[in-house]
């Protein structure tokens, strides 16, 4: 490793503060004071430390990188073009925070290449780290061989007071610190300024002991304004330690170099102004123009390119030479970086006919799981400490644990903030593996930002959530989602699929891996209470969203719908109906999302527009339902908080029996 000069270093270090400052006052929007304070530490770290390869972003054994303090995503813009990144020219720079440019407001993995996850809400980008570094362990443990290695990287995370506020940093920190993932280092710009102004304020702890609680090893530059060679130190003591994670405190000063904002609060999220810009300049020594780049700091920095292009050689050497050796393994090792499923692997999801045994739909899900897990060798994951309840360990494997980090059952403990954040880290390792984590449908509440983000990074992460309505039961209304599936439908990109047997659970998941690989995140919504297989139910018919398990000759009279455990309310309800001479068509309506996504005359002949008489039964909110009974239709829902009772009378109290479906049909049809 060759260091830079004193001078050029300097030089480097300030370009990147000044790249950052002239976009920022440019747009006239952003936060310079973090890449003002963080550019010494953010400089050695790519400078000394880094694997990656400019010209291949997507190159597998890069080292990731994640500014978890999204909101000064101009020190990552500012470094990806200064290291040879095609995906950030000086013109991008120049359009920060315009529309269409590809240095958005905070980092976004979907539209500029080099950004490994979408991070912005405080904590959650620490918490994807442990997840890529989660990712990197297992893949390690999975493929290396002693006499050959082809999986071999960091994960670095660049995090600040706020993200060590937040409550999802420390479910991530401390289950980091359990699993003792030793290439992970996160650098924590101790800058003791948030917006409300000094962190005095509010966060007096010791972050420092903190995480030395956690397992961590932690140090501490005391001077990351100027004391390089202690920050590349630091560096080169946490990658020592192998058994354990590390956090490096760096205190820094925010805004460094500008005379009357630096060190407060006011430089964290406006821009500094021209007068303040100027007498920066000068204070910094920094003779050049608006988003003018020295030539000595490209030179130096595009060396970047060479050696990136050098290491991802002599990778490529080392995958080969593995190849030679391994053939079996190195081809299972290029199908998952490839993004391609196992030939036929959607031929061991189960199906069922009517004579089969009524399972809860969590049921029919762990029988899913365990029957592709050994097929789908990349799917890995688990539950926040429910996983008895949820029913998701995988059968042929053991427990991710330090020591044993081959295995694929995850247990992440009471902690579904976390756990969300980690999935998608998994999820946007770039290397094929298909995370899913499992709690309570109730307790996506503690995890909606990490599954809106899932959503917004396209992240195939599969959420498997059971006890899906008021047929939870005794547990009570603190247990029981009642507008929990309207607001996950409101998420775009999410798909939300209720099954209503096994047939359609098989269904769900065909359509979550398939998901998966296609980076969209998908949320399976799962009975506790047992539910009849249904005649008509098919893996078929749930891709489509929706589609008729009973029909009728001709236009029908009636249209019910319902999703999941109530589908066979409607199914039961509409023998009775045709006994008497009404014709009925019921529609089982899996997913919103992958109906809306259908021809529109697919769409027309399931709901045809002329059957004004439509019932819908959900044992949740009716929000968003009216949509498909249109101004004629009537709902059975629930639009009150759920009660204390054993499942099946909460179900019969609330209306959702078979007598209430034929009361309310016979009411629509006059």
């Amino acid at each position: 490793m060759v260091v830079a000069s004193p001078s050029i270093q300097e030089l480097c270090i300030n370009a990147i503060r000044f790249l950052a400052i002239d976009a920022i006052e440019k747009a006239k929007s952003g936060h310079p004071g973090l890449p003002m304070g963080a550019a010494p530490m953010a400089f050695v770290l790519w400078d000394q430390f880094m694997k990656f390869n400019p010209k291949n972003p997507k190159w597998f054994n890069r080292d990731r990188f994640v500014l978890s303090a999204g909101h000064g995503s101009m020190l990552q813009y500012a470094l990806l073009y200064l290291m040879g990144y095609d995906s950030v020219t000086i013109e991008d720079i120049k359009q920060f925070r315009q529309w269409g440019s590809k240095t958005p407001g905070h980092p976004e993995n979907f539209d500029t290449k080099g950004v490994e996850v979408t991070t912005g809400p405080l904590g959650q980008g620490i918490a994807n780290g442990v997840g890529l570094a989660l990712a990197e362990a297992h893949l390690a443990a999975k493929f290396n061989k002693p006499d050959a290695t082809i999986v071999d990287h960091y994960t670095y995370v660049i995090l600040g007071d706020g993200c060590n506020m937040e409550g999802v940093s420390g479910e991530a920190a401390s289950i980091a610190g359990h699993w003792g993932l030793g290439k992970l280092i996160a650098l924590y710009d101790d800058n003791h300024i948030s917006i409300d102004g000094s962190t005095d304020v509010a966060f007096t702890e010791d972050v420092s002991k903190r995480f030395e609680s956690y397992g961590w090893h932690v140090l501490h530059v005391e001077n990351g304004n100027t004391d390089l060679a202690g920050i590349a130190q630091a560096i080169e003591a946490a990658k020592a330690v192998t058994d354990k994670p590390s956090m490096i405190k760096v205190t820094t000063t925010i805004g460094y170099g500008s005379p009357n904002k630096g060190n407060t609060a006011g430089i964290h999220g406006a821009a500094l102004g021209g007068e303040e810009i100027k007498l920066t300049r000068e204070n910094l020594g920094w003779n050049y123009g608006e988003f003018e780049v020295p030539q000595d700091v490209l030179d130096h920095t595009f060396k970047a390119i060479d050696r990136g292009l050098n290491l991802e050689t002599d990778w490529n050497k080392a995958v080969e030479a593995y190849k030679a050796k391994y053939p079996t393994e190195a081809a299972e090792f290029e199908r998952f970086l490839s993004g391609n499923l196992p030939e036929g692997w959607a031929d061991v999801l189960p199906t069922y006919t009517a004579e089969d045994k009524a399972l809860p739909t969590r049921k029919h899900s762990e029988i899913c799981l365990n029957k592709l897990a050994p097929v789908v060798s990349e799917l890995i994951g688990g539950s926040a400490d429910l996983t008895h309840s949820n029913l998701t360990e995988l059968k042929v494997s053991g427990d991710f644990q330090k020591g044993a980090y081959q295995n694929r059952n995850v247990h992440f403990g009471v902690r579904e903030h976390a756990m969300g954040a980690i999935c998608n880290g998994m999820a946007l390792h770039a290397s094929g593996l298909i995370p899913y984590g499992a709690t309570f449908l109730i307790f996506t509440d503690y995890m909606r930002a990490a599954i809106r983000l899932s959503a917004l990074s396209e992240a195939g992460s599969i959420w498997v959530m059971t006890h899906d309505s008021i047929g939870q039961g005794e547990d009570g209304p603190t247990h029981q989602p009642i507008e929990t599936l309207a607001s996950l439908r409101a998420i775009p990109n999410l798909t939300v699929l209720r099954p209503a047997d096994g047939n359609e659970t098989s269904g769900a998941y065909k359509v979550a891996i398939e998901n998966s690989k296609a980076h969209r995140p998908t949320l399976l919504a799962l009975t506790r209470q047992n539910v009849p297989n249904l005649a008509g139910s098919s893996l078929e018919g749930t891709a489509k969203g929706a589609y008729a398990v009973i029909d009728c000759e001709g236009t029908p009279d009636l249209i019910l719908m319902g999703t999941g455990s109530e589908v066979s309310l409607c199914v039961d309800a509409a023998a009775k109906l045709a006994s008497e001479g009404t014709k009925v068509r019921v529609v089982s309506m899996p997913s919103w999302e992958l109906f809306e996504a259908q021809s529109a005359e697919y769409k027309e002949s399931v709901l045809p527009k002329a059957v004004t008489k439509r019932l819908s039964v959900e044992a949740a909110a009716s929000f968003g339902w009216h949509k498909y009974v249109g101004t004629e239709g009537d709902t059975v829902s629930i639009d009150r908080f759920g009660a204390s009772a054993p499942g099946g009378v909460l179900l019969e109290k609330f209306g959702f029996s078979v007598d209430n479906v034929l009361a309310k049909a016979k009411a629509l049809l006059g």
